[in-house]
């Protein structure tokens, strides 16, 4: 029985698929959303070391859950830039020069304002992520899976931050 039929050349060994490589659109939407999820990052540690009043220990906590969320996301997003060809930029200056977010307040703020704000932010951040998320969609369904838990995410700690001030409506 001869074995070059069954032994694969050299050529078929070394062959792989095309590595995809992300449009500068695509890369763009990434930026954007890297940058957001920085600058929560940011504005919610800010917000848990200086939150003050009622329900201080639930919303401390709860801050630094969204901090770790936001973290570990802007990670994702920033490694998956760099799986499809981009390279992240998360130095200050292009974080605080291209976030969509509004600047947080100094000082201390009280557990309702701060329960507000960063809920606002947060809804920011998901609706830059919700505009950018068809373009990317069509473009490639790994990133859309990604941002589609960024957003499944994010709501989750949106909803649940926010229910703190929330009265019945009944």
């Amino acid at each position: 029985m001869p074995t070059a039929s069954i032994t694969p050349t050299l050529e078929t060994r070394l062959s792989r698929p095309a590595r995809f490589i992300a449009s500068d659109t695509l890369l763009s939407s990434l930026q954007s959303v890297l940058v957001d999820l920085i600058e929560l990052n940011l504005q919610a540690k800010q917000a848990h070391w200086n939150v003050v009043g009622p329900n201080f220990h639930d919303v401390h906590r709860h801050l630094d859950l969204i901090v770790t969320t936001a973290r570990d996301t802007a990670d994702g997003v920033a490694e998956r830039m760099r799986a499809v060809g981009g390279i992240p930029d998360g130095v200050s200056s292009t974080v605080a020069d291209t976030t969509g977010l509004r600047a947080y307040p100094r000082g201390e703020v009280t557990t309702r304002a701060t329960i507000d704000l960063i809920s606002d932010r947060i809804y920011a951040t998901v609706a830059n992520v919700r505009a950018l998320q068809p373009a990317v969609a069509e473009e490639d369904s790994v990133t859309a899976d990604l941002l589609n838990s960024t957003i499944a995410q994010f709501e989750q700690h949106a909803w649940l931050l926010s229910s703190e001030n929330r009265t019945p409506t009944s």
